[in-house]
């Protein structure tokens, strides 16, 4: 009967870490009817295959086509759009351009704050299709507002449908609509759909400047059927240097923001991958499972009452779906939990189940798996990227096989806890080797407090593992079956946290797997700490941990389904009149040896010019191109005076090519009194070279319209030398008639996150070298409704 319970609590324990997983999302089902009021994904999918169809990064035609797709598709269901454009400029992000947002409304019945939903059109700039990113949060909008409006409903409350422009870029076209749409001052609410990855669940994040508690009540009082949120999430993006268009409506206009994202296979994210065919449609059904239910909760909730002062700790589990309860509970809970711990050690010692050498010993294997599993997930994974150096072309750090080596680390930590607990542990002993885990979960439970109250509901388990070892102090040997049930919320609640950090931050993250392991074994110990075969179990956990190792070998190359990114820029500096072939790419491979040769020279030694990119990625490597003929563009004098000691200038940069993007810096260290970019004024306090912690020298960086010109308006003292440096792109490597550039193999793609397949031309002047000139010939661009 030991052995049958032993079985069976272990075979309960992999069904509920089975579960725990399974139950965050909805799951397809392709055979199912669903009611014209219901979110289909189906009906989902039909808009999506047409956004998706092609990249549409801003600047591109199909950027253009699919904003009239979108008008076309909101006025089918019977709303009045109307496109909101002009010129936004970051100064964070230093991005200036012309979003065109897409704006429509359902009226309410009443004259309260709107509710406000939320996708952003435009795709990452290398060849992306953007089909999660964001045409999953499109499609969730316009899917959930026909089955809104199929019901037949008035809403309390104006829904006002925004899908901004250029949130690639710098979040533009939502600073544009916060700061000059009149609409904004009535938005209550906005609900924001994104991704990071192109599968897994939905995770619900808050942006407000405040309190949580009234936005987690509501958000609880809405009901949604598969809510994946905790203010542990909440508190780690805080803390991160990501934005989405939900963090301008909370800077720029105080306004709350729930957003929903999906971030598992990260590696898809801002590639040609993401595409309608990796696109998993059990996340877009939970994107519509959040949205519907929202939709008919907040179009008829107060929206006024929203903001708080207080916070509180939230989590989701199965079956009750959200846990929730103030900040101010956090230190009572935690002195409980203490009291408790410090009263049973002193019952045990009192019914001699404890002893002083017994606790002390408890330390031992529970701080050396600890240590040993924590160097493991630290080094370990450094040692793979050095066996394995191709995974360092994957910037976002979370590889193609990264499932496969996430469960080898877990599996190894648990093979490495199980042998070092079967050496150190004593039959008949077990109560005392769980004193280590509960008193090292109270401190972790005491740094939460002080350092991440979202966090705080780390203490739960903590509650079921007091009452599992007051059952070991009371009883000879405890039903395992029972002490399993007791230990299912730290399964429900650990679990899933084991992947979510390598998931979500990178496979760097690792040593958080493996510590998370070895203090998820610790807290099991009530179960494990009964099994007679532990050296067995570390033995299995051992060859599971290398049968994983051998699958992520076995997918360690690139392949077309796995491909790899790479990248090809042609350079020119127009003031050496010297044309280089440039790539990002760490490892050469056939396509790209093609340009650059075989032994390519050190990047740095030609050109020391890189447009930002998120990751601070340099050009690696360089060689000698053939010289083409690119047509330099023109710089024009509109302005020069003298006032007060003050010299003002204007001058306009005009493209005489299609280009995408212009990039300004200054020369030298030239101390500007103002700046301007095309009528936008860059206030000077505010600028900053580092942007989400990556260094970004640039005055601006101008992603370009068509037939516009860049417009540059700046005083400076009198007597100062004034000299620019411009960085000009164009996207048309592939596709120029000057060049004749082969077709990438079926297994490489474009690198994201960087500037590839263009032309980049270089060129210096000093304001003292301009000459005015009439402006008769330039076309001037203004924004048209469409």
């Amino acid at each position: 009967m030991k052995k049958v319970g032993a079985i069976l609590s272990l075979l309960l324990i992999i069904s509920v870490i089975f579960y725990s997983f399974y139950s965050l999302t909805p799951h397809y089902d392709e055979s199912e009817e669903l009611s014209a009021t219901q979110f289909s994904v189906d009906r989902a999918l039909i808009p999506l295959e047409k956004i998706a169809a092609a990249p549409h990064y801003v600047g591109s035609q199909a950027h253009e086509d699919v904003r009239k797709f979108l008008i076309a598709e909101l006025q089918k269901l019977g709303l009045e759009p109307h496109i909101q454009a002009g010129y936004s400029l970051n100064p964070e992000s230093k991005t200036l351009d012309q979003p065109v947002n897409i704006v429509a409304r359902i009226k309410g019945a009443e004259a309260g704050k709107a509710l406000l939903l939320l996708s952003h059109y435009d795709s990452a700039l290398v060849p992306s299709f953007g089909a999660s990113d964001a045409g999953s949060g499109l499609v969730t909008i316009l899917e959930s507002v026909r089955a809104y409006l199929a019901s037949r409903k008035q809403p309390k409350n104006d829904i006002i449908i925004l899908f901004t422009d250029a949130e690639e870029l710098g979040l533009d076209g939502a600073k544009l609509f916060v700061n000059k749409h009149p609409w904004t001052e009535n938005v209550g609410l906005v609900l924001n759909f994104e991704a990071r990855g192109t599968s897994g669940p939905s995770n619900m994040i808050l942006e407000t400047n405040r309190g949580n508690s009234n936005l987690v009540k509501e958000f609880i009082a809405a009901n949604p059927d598969f809510p994946v949120a905790s203010s542990l999430m909440y508190s780690v993006y805080k803390m991160l240097p990501n934005d989405t268009d939900s963090t301008i409506f909370r800077e720029d206009g105080d306004i709350d923001s729930f957003f929903f994202a999906f971030i598992d296979n990260h590696f898809n994210y801002h590639t040609a991958n993401d595409n309608m065919y990796h696109l998993d449609w059990n996340s877009l059904m939970h994107q519509g499972s959040y949205l519907l239910p929202l939709i008919h909760y907040f179009a008829d909730a107060d929206l006024s009452t929203l903001k708080s002062e207080t916070d509180d700790v939230y989590v989701n589990f199965p079956l009750v779906k959200m846990i929730s309860y103030p900040f101010s509970w956090i230190l009572p809970m935690l002195i409980l939990a203490t009291l408790l711990v410090i009263a049973l050690i002193f019952y045990g010692l009192k019914k001699q189940k404890l002893n002083g050498k017994s606790i002390g010993l408890s330390f031992v294997p529970f701080l050396l798996s600890l240590i040993v599993c924590g160097i493991l997930g630290y080094f370990g994974w450094k040692l793979i990227l050095a066996l394995y150096p191709q995974y360092t072309e994957i910037q976002q750090g979370f590889t193609y096989n990264g499932h496969w080596y996430i469960a080898f680390f877990v599996f190894l930590s648990l093979a490495i806890t199980f042998a070092v607990y079967k050496k150190f542990t004593q039959k008949f002993n077990e109560p005392a080797f769980y004193v280590a885990p509960l008193l090292f979960w109270l401190l972790i439970n005491v740094v939460v407090f002080i350092i991440l109250k979202g966090a705080a509901y780390f203490i739960i388990p903590v509650f079921f593992g007091l009452l599992s070892f007051f059952i070991m102090l009371r009883t000879e040997r405890p039903n395992l079956l029972a002490m399993t049930l007791l230990a299912i919320p730290a399964l429900f609640l650990f679990a899933p946290l084991i992947q979510f950090f390598p998931v979500g931050l990178g496979l760097k993250m690792l040593v958080i797997s493996c510590v998370f392991t070895v203090l998820l074994f610790a807290l099991l110990w009530p179960v494990f700490g009964y099994y007679n075969r532990k050296g067995l179990l570390s033995v299995l956990c051992l060859l599971f941990a290398v049968l994983f190792f051998g699958i992520a070998h076995s997918k360690s190359d690139y392949s077309e389904e796995r491909r790899k990114p790479n990248s090809l820029v042609y350079y020119k500096n127009a003031d050496l009149n010297k044309t280089y072939w440039l790539t990002y790419d760490r490892e050469i491979d056939e396509w790209t040896q093609q340009y650059l040769g075989e032994n390519p020279e050190d990047a740095s030694k030609v050109v020391n010019e890189t447009a930002y990119n998120k990751y601070g990625a340099n050009f690696s490597y360089a060689a000698d191109a053939p010289e083409k003929n690119i047509a330099d563009f023109e710089i024009i004098l509109e302005k020069d005076t003298l006032v007060e000691n003050l010299r003002n200038m204007k001058f306009v940069i005009v493209p005489k090519r299609s280009v995408n993007k212009i990039d300004l810096y200054p020369v030298g260290n030239t101390v500007f009194k103002s700046l301007e970019f095309n009528g936008q004024t860059m206030p000077i306090s505010k600028v900053s070279n580092d942007y989400r912690g990556t260094e970004n020298n640039a005055l601006v960086n101008y992603y370009v319209s068509k037939n516009d010109s860049l417009k540059v308006d700046f005083s400076v003292e009198k007597d100062a030398a004034v000299s620019f440096k411009v960085m000009e792109y164009s996207f048309d490597l592939m596709t120029n008639p000057k060049f004749e550039i082969a077709e990438r193999p079926t297994y490489t793609m474009p690198k994201p996150f960087v500037i590839t397949d263009a032309i980049m031309v270089k060129r210096t002047f000093s304001v003292d070298s301009l000459k005015p000139k009439v402006l008769d010939s330039i076309n001037f661009i203004s924004p048209q409704n469409e």
